[in-house]
């Protein structure tokens, strides 16, 4: 009975640190729908006034985007606003050809008036935060817009974003990410849901109530006194901005996040990036729970509902091992639950931590709603893009919870930039990127494994207990088993 009572005491807690989660969501859920009905009233700049438009400078930072880097420049050359008052530095770390042509293009571009410059260096210390580190040096800009390669801001971005710095305590104003291939496949909607859950639910449910934020890397700027006053860009995580926003914040400089602001960007298409990305983010995170818990905890300007959903921020890439503890623990519970009687009362409570699963469900409807519109018909198509959500979500934890265990017990690796494909219609193609790997991950291979075990579940469901079988986790089992099988194919086909 030890090993029974061990299996039962981690599944326990496991749940019960999901359930903790779910009820964060859920009010963050309830400061969203509050702040529905508040209205912005904060001081802008007027800059129609040349006496209030400030200088800005536009990072592009960028390594090996062949693909992309086109596309960006001519979409960055389109931004409006007073070319006396801006500057792009395209921050290139590039080691393939891509850095001719960027060379190239960027010459055509000063031609036509703009100030851009190629800023290069000869090494790539501190990876994407060293880039940026470096190109504040020579800034000209009293705030710094930044942009992934990916990314394609509408020509009245900044005029939308700028004049919230005209409150002296504003240091990030970030903007809500867009999907320009969301369409693309399963996989691409499944990663446009979740992220639409995080730039609206998320991010207006913390900002709303002044609880802690991230700026996301891309999409936003930053007031230049802030990024000093906080320490500058580090490159000690493999989430530079995730770390410098709480440094930022414990400061007492305060984000503004725009939901309307959308931002278009393009999704990964192919698995072997978006594992790569997720890797990236869910390390990240392990690594600034490591490194921010504590200034948390010690600030005294914080209050304790902030520290608490601050401490949940930094622990939500480790959500997927909590959810992968309690995934692979759930065969042996069906087994313990229909062996000992006496644990009756024990199971009944546990069937209560299925209002974790109620909770996202509710949570997630709403950003749903917000992005695809409400309705019945609607509503049935959440359903069951809810359910395929979740089924991939917990196919992506082996491989999601490598990434925050190395991130807690502080192994360091490079930062790995998703590849860019320059895709959002079907017509075009994936294949033939140079920057794909063309090596199958040892990864696969568990979550192969965890495929069958989890048709093992199923089965289970079958054959034990006298009484004909007990379907209780059968659902949840087959989810993972969808889940585990889509990522497991899905990463031989890709050569992930």
């Amino acid at each position: 009975m030890i090993l029974e009572t061990i299996v039962m005491v981690v599944y326990t807690a496991a749940l019960l640190l999901i359930l903790l989660y779910a009820l964060a969501q859920l009010n963050l859920l309830f400061n969203y729908l509050r702040n529905r009905k508040k209205s912005d009233r904060c001081a802008k700049f007027d800059l129609t006034n040349p006496e209030e438009t400030p200088y800005v400078t536009i990072q592009l930072p960028v390594y090996n985007e062949l693909y992309v880097m086109e596309r960006l420049l001519d979409n960055i050359a389109e931004i409006n606003y007073p070319k006396d008052k801006l500057e792009i530095q395209v921050l290139d770390d590039s080691t393939d050809e891509s850095f001719e042509t960027t060379a190239t293009q960027i010459k055509k571009l000063q031609r036509t008036g703009l100030d851009i410059i190629h800023v290069t260096r000869n090494d790539r210390k501190g990876f994407k935060a060293g880039a940026l580190k470096e190109g504040l040096e020579t800034a000209k800009g009293e705030y710094i817009a930044i942009f992934d390669a990916d990314f394609l801001p509408q020509k009245n971005w900044l005029l939308n974003t700028i004049p919230y710095f005209k409150d002296r305590n504003i240091g990030v104003v970030q903007t809500r990410w867009g999907h320009i291939n969301r369409d693309y496949s399963l996989l691409t909607r499944v990663q446009a849901f979740a992220l639409d859950a995080h730039f609206t639910l998320e991010q207006v449910g913390r900002n709303s109530e002044g609880h802690f934020i991230n700026f996301n890397g891309t999409a936003g700027v930053w007031r230049k006194q802030c990024i000093i006053d906080a320490g500058n860009w580090e490159g000690d995580t493999l989430t530079e901005d995730l770390d410098l926003s709480y440094r930022a914040q414990l400061k007492n400089w305060k984000f503004k996040y725009l939901e309307e602001v959308e931002t278009p960007a393009e999704l990964p298409v192919v698995i072997s990036a978006a594992r790569s990305q997720q890797f990236r983010w869910n390390k990240g995170g392990a690594e600034n729970f490591r490194k921010m818990l504590g200034r948390v905890w010690r600030n005294k300007d914080i209050s304790f509902k902030t520290k608490i959903h601050g401490t949940l921020h930094l622990l939500n890439s480790t959500m997927f091992l909590s959810i992968l503890i309690v995934a692979i623990l759930s065969i042996p519970m069906l087994y313990i639950k229909n062996e000992y009687a006496h644990l009756k009362y024990y199971f009944i409570i546990m069937s209560f931590f299925v209002v974790s699963t109620l909770i996202f469900f509710i949570c997630y409807w709403f950003t749903f709603k917000k992005i695809n519109g409400g309705g019945f018909m609607s509503f049935l198509e959440y359903i069951g893009m809810f359910f395929i959500f979740f089924s991939i979500a917990m196919g992506f934890s082996v491989h999601n919870s490598i990434a925050v265990l190395e991130g807690h017990l502080g192994k360091k690796s490079e930062f790995i930039r998703t590849p860019k494909f320059n895709v959002s219609t079907l017509k075009d193609s994936w294949k033939g990127n140079k920057y794909l790997k063309n090596k199958i991950s040892p990864n696969i291979l568990i979550e192969g494994i965890l495929m069958l075990y989890f048709g093992f579940g199923m089965y289970s469901a079958f054959i034990v207990g006298d009484q004909g079988g007990d379907f209780g986790l059968f659902p949840f089992h087959l989810m993972l088993f969808i889940g585990f099988g889509f990522v497991f194919f899905k990463s031989l086909i890709s050569k992930a």
